[in-house]
């Protein structure tokens, strides 16, 4: 009779398509762990040593002896559609659950039902859904053979990539039998993170008793580099002249979707072909740029994080980071996607004087601070009926994508719970875990000086990775740049330079007017606020901002100009010639349409930057020759930077009020107004303000800053 060694073999050549085909170090012994010993069991191995085929092996062994049926948590369903095509080579049956496939569901229960599946897969995100929890989960735990919990870094507050969905895992491993096994795999945890996933699996016994099979993270096949240069022109440049050295296709990160597009416009217009990939891509041509770049279409995609854990291409030749993560963990797991299935790839990092600005300033908690969360939790308790999250919005100050990751968050917490399209307060006590967040926060600054730490490192580069793992068995790569000396061009011709500054060069990036007034306005405006559609008459004409602030080129120059002193107060300073130059740049090459070019210009007051904004209005009044009618006047300070749209507007309207004598000079002058801020984000206050100026009679009203946030 065949050994279990011998039938996971059997398995293993079939799942791999190799005759040939033998387990790495520590394959088998997983698969023992979960099929004979019944163990919770944890996997730490790098990116390519086989985990899938742990959990596939398992799971038909398991189905074999008459266990039910496995089921895979991942967020990665898009890599498994191809795992799954490979599995089924090997005799696994089995079925997706999403949310894109609803018409399937029936079908795929009904295969349950007659016990014709050995595997179901499901994103974490489907155990927060209240219907599939109460529909599907009940019918599905006594059938489980075995839970897999792919990527469960995500499973911890201390993980990188920490995904509040992952935490009805822990729950859900608390309600199984003891005598289904667990898995759970990632190629990112450290010993902290570890720990904490090993205490989850336990289930409230002993974290000792969970199976930690942890192998070395090192990757022999990367040649790891960083290339300091001076300014983004040079690092741009450096790309348009060396991008065809680099071998195979490969992918360039960037840290802003806004940095993602310039430079893919920049290396098409040099001659290279490269697709941008960013969350603002389509679905259908994120698809087909994938596709491009597995079949060597492309030299490369530029792209965010977007291009995340499920792009899988076995002989991804490079990884160029156009600045860094904000985690060496982060930059593992990315620069980890190349080459897989190669004996070499190139890794280089490219990293920017404002990498740490742009980590700061796109920095969001994993929770929001303790008064939001108690007031989210008082404002469900006063309502028996529920609330919307409109609703929320006119009650609690925070964005919708905060509100919306908190609302999840306390729904795990079993704070609150949503029926249907209302939330509704449980009434079960909850408290504010401030002492955790504030170590997580830490945590995080901790990780942002690793990355530093990793640029300026004078020892081997992927020895340094490793041990942010905690992998202590690292030895000396003999590769990278800090072993063997740079194997990149140091050097950009004067040219490429050139080219580059071309795109630093690039200005204008228009502001869309608002067309609707924010549901539940009136909760904080009072009865009488405005509310449904802005008529046109009443709106802001589309504008423009000199640059985004995450933009290449201008939004850097725009970002220092927002800097702190030491203390950690704003700078506050007239507005450079250089940028005066650039927004004369903006106004001129504008197409003012029928409505005509502006008469006048009005200034909204900053309340932290005053100076600059008014040097900004003065100073485009002066250049464009039109009359200034002075500062909308500040009756108050605002509020509720950050908050969500209710708020802001409402503040907004507080706040801000047009002068009487700005009013008088309006109407001896009543065509186009020119609305220039400092910055604009929400765009309530340059909404606001036009609906006022057009009641004071003015013909148009175009809004332009230095700045837009989005």
């Amino acid at each position: 009779m065949p050994t279990l060694h011998e039938n996971a073999q059997t398995l293993l050549r079939k799942l791999t398509a190799n005759p040939n085909a033998s387990f790495h170090p520590g394959q088998f012994e997983a698969i023992e762990a979960l099929v004979t010993d019944r163990r919770r069991t944890l996997v730490v191995q790098r990116t390519g040593w086989g985990k899938s085929a742990v959990y596939f092996i398992s799971a038909l062994l398991m189905r074999a002896q008459g266990s039910g049926v496995a089921l895979i948590i991942s967020p990665l369903l898009s890599l498994m559609h191809d795992q799954v095509q490979a599995a089924e080579r090997a005799g696994v049956r089995a079925a997706m659950v999403n949310s894109a496939n609803v018409t399937e569901w029936e079908a795929i229960r009904a295969r349950l039902d007659a016990n014709e599946l050995d595997v179901l897969l499901i994103g974490p995100e489907r155990l927060n859904n209240p219907a599939f929890r109460e529909e599907w989960m009940p019918y599905l735990q006594p059938r489980l053979g075995l839970l897999v919990v792919d990527e469960a870094h995500c499973i911890s507050d201390w993980g990188h990539d920490f995904r509040p969905d992952y935490r009805r895992i822990g729950a859900l491993i608390r309600e199984l039998d003891t005598n289904v096994p667990v898995l759970a795999t990632t190629a990112t945890a450290n010993e902290r993170v570890s720990r904490d996933i090993a205490e989850q699996l336990a289930a409230g016994a002993s974290p000792e008793d969970v199976v930690v099979l942890r192998g070395s993270l090192t990757r022999d096949s990367l040649r790891l580099g960083v290339l300091q240069l001076p300014d983004e022109a040079q690092r741009l440049g450096w790309l348009v002249e060396h991008l065809d050295t680099l071998p195979g296709s490969g992918i360039i990160y960037t840290l802003t979707v806004s940095a993602a597009e310039d430079t893919a416009r920049l290396l098409q217009t040099a001659g290279h072909k490269v697709l941008a990939y960013t969350g603002k891509t389509d679905p259908d041509e994120r698809r087909e740029a994938e596709e491009a770049l597995k079949a060597n279409r492309v030299k490369a995609l530029v792209a965010t994080s977007a291009l995340g854990m499920g792009f899988d291409k076995p002989d991804l030749g490079f990884v160029v980071h156009l600045g860094a993560p904000s985690s060496a963990v982060s930059y593992y797991q990315q620069v980890g996607r190349a080459g897989r299935g190669t004996d070499y790839a190139d890794v280089l990092l490219l990293p920017g004087r404002e990498d740490r600005a742009i980590w700061e300033y796109f920095a969001t908690a994993s929770m929001p601070d303790e008064q939001n969360a108690y007031a989210m939790c008082e404002a469900l308790a006063d309502e028996p009926d529920g609330l919307s999250i409109p609703a929320l919005e006119a009650r609690v100050q925070l964005r919708r994508s905060t509100l919306e990751l908190l609302l999840k968050v306390l729904d795990v917490e079993d704070a609150v719970r949503k029926i249907g399209s209302r939330w509704y307060s449980t009434g079960a006590p909850w408290s504010y875990d401030a002492p955790r967040y504030r170590a997580v926060a830490q945590a995080r600054v901790r990780e942002q000086e690793a990355m530093l730490a990793y640029e300026s490192t004078e020892g081997c580069r992927m020895v340094f990775l490793a041990r942010e793992l905690d992998d202590t068995t690292a030895a000396p790569c003999g590769k990278c740049d800090r072993c063997a000396g740079p194997w990149y061009p140091e050097q950009v011709s004067e040219r490429a330079v050139q080219q580059a500054q071309g795109t630093l060069n690039a200005v204008g990036v228009e502001i869309a007017p608002r067309g609707m007034w924010p549901t539940g306005l009136q909760e904080l405006a009072g009865e009488n606020a405005p509310k449904g559609k802005i008529p046109v008459s009443e709106r802001a004409e589309p504008g423009y901002a000199l640059a985004r602030l995450s933009d290449v080129g201008w939004g850097s120059r725009v970002r220092e100009l927002l800097a702190t002193d030491e203390s950690g107060e704003p700078l506050d300073t007239p507005v450079p010639q250089a940028l005066g130059q650039a927004c004369v740049r903006v106004l001129a090459a504008w197409d003012w349409g029928e409505t005509g070019r502006p008469e006048t210009v009005l200034t909204v007051p900053s309340p932290v930057r005053p100076t600059l904004a008014r040097s900004l209005g003065e100073g485009l009044a002066h250049v464009g020759k039109l009359v200034y009618l002075g500062e909308a006047k500040l009756a108050a300070e605002p509020r509720f930077f950050g908050g969500n749209s209710v708020f802001r507007c409402a503040d907004v309207m507080r706040s801000y009020q047009i002068p009487p004598e700005v009013i008088e000079r309006l109407r001896e002058h009543p065509g186009p107004v020119l609305l220039v801020s400092d910055i604009v984000d929400s765009r309530w206050s340059i909404t606001v303000l036009a609906q006022r100026l057009r009641a004071g009679g003015a013909s148009a009203v175009y809004p332009f800053a230095l700045g837009v946030t989005h």
